[in-house]
């Protein structure tokens, strides 16, 4: 989620989408003004909005949930300080207040949704279709329940969601961002420049002597801090996962052959056919499409005739288990070119055509056996996680070490002699003996030499870990570091040459001159870059070249630095075009979307925001504190 916030507030439509929202979110925190006090609700208590109280419990599984479902997107787990350093805390919290505000307000207005009107709503979702278009009720139930909820509670809170909708949908209807502001803002997205420019790096800064040895000493003094040592912390760690576990299980062929048996049908390739398909009310309808489609009718004309795209008619090529049973079974009995009898199938009554077969290919067990048994072992080694876990446990709170516990329970411990908060190694390569996805090494530098850390959660298992020594921060002295010192001072001596450089040539060029006279004094080559916009990355020219140039005006020079500054780029300023608004493109139409979802926004948040003020919003700030560990602190 917070990468692709971070995506989506790259580019200038985000930036202003994203403005617009969180500007939305700093209104809607004016709350917390008169929440940090208790009135009539005890210690069990977050929040309390009108009559609704939002138990400790309940705003628990609510904020448990989401920290899971955010680490889950990550790929790690989530600590609870970095959740707080994120903001998680109170935007779940400012939600669950929203919600409920939302659901008084529906009771207030009577709002109801029937049984039969949720099932729908949950039957035409397209996350729970499977291959064929249809409700998938095994797929519906893997993806509730990989978000932690149980069917009952899952259409409890459709059911709040869709009064929810009713409201948001209400005050939303009929906004749209005036011409105006669609025109300039797509005319500042499409508007384009053309530059030329000239690149300054070390060729140009010229001969770099090296430094005296008083020189240098005076530069690592005033960079010391550059050059300091981090701290470095020694840990130990076992991880117990049935990944792991599952490594050290032997399973025999004779047990991977009875599941290769099992599941061959699976493994092999299926059968596919690009198969065309129209679907009728009855029998007689179908009947006497499929004389005239014998009679030399295509399919697609037929679907035009009843008002269906050329995708409608085409499946495309499919699996048998992806369609209707029985037109399945009388589309894979045809062959190839021949127009089926009318299907009677769950949808109604069906003709079909196969186009082509693509045939199967059964399952080679030599080229699967690897697989199969390294799966068979994760499975088995699922069972033994829980009981390692336990004796593991049961080995820490008697005092053992993770070195200590490990080896008495027949496990490997992986100890690190020296890392530093980055991952890295003193020799400043990143420590490889990590598996990867596993985040032990902030969780070890929140701790301290002697304490019995809480488990990590990792792949399913989970993971002990010691710190057994630190290492503090300290300055190096010039000895230790005296080629990294030599290098940072000829690149400091590079980027300033350069920038007098490059400063010269902008004065030339800002007094009459030409780049390519002043390239060719300098031996470097004149390139250009044609016709890009804000957000475009053209090739062989740096982000920044692309912000600057869009600073400058027509004919405008500038220089830029690069690469830490080893590398200058002198541009000039060529041509700008501004392109007329069409008002019918996709682009502009779909900016037009994301400024209507900006606009429902802030008008759905200044509405809930005086919904709180008006209902009444108390806040328990001790017991949201207790839930998101901010009193551990």
């Amino acid at each position: 989620m917070l990468r692709g916030m971070r995506k989506a507030s790259s580019n200038w439509v985000g930036k202003t989408i994203m403005a617009i929202v969180m500007g939305v979110l700093i209104v809607s925190f004016g709350i917390w003004g008169i929440a940090d006090i208790f009135k009539g609700f005890g210690q069990s208590t977050v929040a309390k909005i009108g009559s609704t109280e939002i138990s400790l419990n309940e705003f628990r599984q609510i904020y448990t949930d989401r920290l899971q479902q955010i680490s889950r997107q990550f790929g790690r787990p989530l600590t609870p300080d970095q959740a707080r350093a994120f903001g998680l805390d109170r935007q779940v919290l400012q939600q669950t207040i929203a919600e409920a505000a939302l659901d008084e307000e529906a009771r207030r207005l009577g709002l109801g949704q029937s049984d039969d009107q949720i099932r729908q709503v949950i039957m035409n979702d397209p996350n729970f279709k499977g291959v064929g278009g249809n409700f998938d009720a095994n797929r519906f139930q893997a993806m509730i329940r990989n978000f932690g909820y149980t069917e009952q509670r899952y259409v409890a809170e459709q059911r709040k969601v869709s009064l929810r909708r009713q409201i948001t949908g209400t005050i939303g209807a009929g906004l749209e961002p005036p011409k105006t502001m669609l025109d300039v803002l797509t005319r500042f997205q499409n508007e384009q420049r053309t530059i030329e420019f000239v690149r300054l790096d070390a060729a140009q800064a010229g001969q770099i002597d090296a430094p005296s040895p008083e020189a240098l000493a005076a530069y690592f003094e005033d960079h010391k801090v550059q050059f300091r040592a981090p701290e470095y912390r020694k840990i130990s760690f076992v991880v117990v996962s049935p990944e792991e576990i599952g490594k050290w299980s032997e399973v025999s062929d004779e047990d991977a052959k009875k599941v290769f048996e099992q599941r061959k049908d699976r493994l092999g390739t299926p059968e596919k056919r690009q198969i065309q398909q129209i679907v009728f009310p009855n029998a007689a309808e179908a009947q006497a499409a499929r004389e005239r489609l014998v009679g030399g009718m295509s399919f697609e004309d037929l679907g035009k005739e009843r008002g269906l795209s050329a995708s409608d008619v085409d499946l495309g090529l499919v699996t048998k288990s992806s369609l209707d049973a029985a037109v399945g079974e009388a589309a894979f009995a045809l062959p190839a070119g021949e127009i089926s009898q009318p299907i009677q199938g769950a949808l109604g009554t069906s003709i079909v055509k196969v186009d082509k077969i693509e045939p199967g290919a059964e399952a080679d067990y030599a080229k699967l056996a690897g697989d199969i048994k390294r799966e068979l072992a994760t499975e088995r080694a699922r069972v033994k996680v829980n009981d390692l876990r336990d004796k593991m446990e049961d080995e820490r709170g008697g005092g053992a070490s993770v070195i200590d516990a490990a080896q008495k329970l027949g496990l490997t411990a992986v100890t690190i002699d020296a890392v530093d908060r980055s991952g890295r190694a003193p020799n400043g390569q990143l420590v490889a003996n990590i598996p990867q996805g596993l985040d032990v090494v902030s969780q070890a530098f929140n701790t301290d030499v002697g304490v019995d850390n809480d488990s990590i959660s990792f792949k399913g298992g989970y993971v002990w870990y010691d710190v057994l020594a630190i290492t503090p921060s300290r300055d190096r002295n010039l000895d230790e570091v005296r080629d990294q010192v030599e290098a940072r001072w000829r690149q400091d001596q590079i980027a300033a040459k350069l920038k007098a450089k490059a400063t010269e040539i902008v004065q030339k060029l800002e007094a009459g001159g030409k780049l390519a006279d002043e390239a060719t004094a300098i031996g470097a080559k004149v390139e250009t870059a044609n016709g890009f916009k804000r957000d475009d990355t053209p090739a062989s020219v740096p982000a920044a070249v692309v912000s600057a140039a869009f600073r400058a005006a027509k004919d405008g020079v500038g220089q830029t630095p690069v690469t830490g500054g080893t590398e200058v780029i002198v541009y000039r300023v060529t041509d700008i075009v501004d392109p007329p608004v069409d008002a019918a493109s996709d682009a502009v139409k779909k900016l037009k979307e994301s400024l209507d979802r900006a606009q429902t926004e802030e008008q759905v948040a200044a509405y809930v925001n005086k919904l709180e003020t008006d209902i009444g919003t108390t806040i328990n700030q001790a017991a949201f504190a207790q839930v998101t560990g901010a009193n551990q602190q």
